[in-house]
């Protein structure tokens, strides 16, 4: 991960963000607002992960085709059929909510893997530590599986390759090669799991009370972030509660037109409430580049 201001804030800001980007763009069905989450999104994202965030990007694209396309060929409801496909027609009504659905999806897909990004485990551990300590443990055990069975596996694979064991060549001799992987991956999890529990049974883990050290602090700056985040979400709660960002598409198509002072400064709040980490992150790229020109 990139150099990135946002991800160096308090927790609970950088998980409060996230909570309410996904949450109102899973609500949300306006084309407008999905739009802007969705490139908002693309926007952090490749502020994050640079020129590799363009191959996640990119899968994305296709995603959005086909989930837009199936909703067409399997929601056949809407008053303006546009052409009948395997007796089955396809509605204008359809078309529209499918790409609504397919762009709320890629914008949420996106949010997440931002999400993922931003707050690691020693996050969550921080944030939910005094308020749910087994559970933000339990969490923080099980998404740590997946990489470091991972990893293991790719040393387990390269050791038998030193010593002549690759596991290429027949169908068999490839599949035994794979048990045998499994299985001494599978013994290693398991005598990891016991000496893991021997040490929290050492450490007194469950025995009363625990105090958790925090190596966060909420600062002024984290203050003053979080005071914007506030005032662009509660305008953009607003506009949805007013109906601004009303859509019924089926069977007949009625989107909220965006006119009025409240719609439209709906949608620029939740604009500014998206764009805010990549502000952030191209202010302090500008700013460093300022630095080194002038050194």
């Amino acid at each position: 991960m990139r150099c990135d201001p946002f991800s160096r804030c308090h927790p609970a800001v950088n998980f409060a963000f996230f909570a309410v980007a996904i949450v109102l763009s899973v609500i949300m069905v306006h084309p407008v607002y999905l739009a802007v989450s969705v490139i908002c999104a693309v926007l952090y994202y490749i502020a994050l992960k640079g020129h590799k965030a363009w191959k996640v990007i990119g899968a994305m694209i296709p995603l959005f085709f086909v989930v837009t396309v199936l909703n067409s060929l399997f929601n056949s409801m809407g008053d303006t059929v546009l052409f009948t496909l395997f007796t089955r027609p396809v509605t204008y009504e359809s078309l529209v909510y499918g790409a609504c659905i397919a762009a709320m999806l890629v914008a949420v897909l996106l949010w997440f893997l931002c999400y993922g990004i931003v707050m690691t485990s020693d996050k969550f551990t921080s944030l939910f530590a005094n308020v749910i300590p087994a559970l933000s443990l339990i969490l923080v055990m099980v998404l740590r599986l997946v990489p470091a069975y991972g990893k293991k596996a790719k040393q387990i694979a390269g050791a038998r390759q030193c010593i002549g064991k690759s596991g290429s060549g027949t169908k068999r001799e490839r599949l035994q090669g794979g048990v045998t992987v499994l299985s001494a991956l599978t013994d290693w999890a398991l005598e990891g799991s016991v000496m893991t529990a021997d040490s929290m049974r050492a450490r007194g883990y469950g025995a009363g009370k625990r105090t958790t050290f925090q190596i966060y602090r909420f600062t002024m700056h984290d203050g003053v972030i979080t005071v914007l985040l506030l005032l662009f979400a509660a305008v953009t709660i607003t506009a949805i509660a007013t109906g601004a960002a009303q859509a019924d598409f089926l069977p007949s198509l009625h989107i909220a037109a965006l006119r009025g002072t409240l719609s439209i400064c709906g949608v620029i709040a939740w604009g500014l409430f998206l764009l805010l980490p990549t502000f952030l992150h191209l202010r302090e790229v500008i700013l460093w580049h300022n630095l080194i020109y002038n050194i």
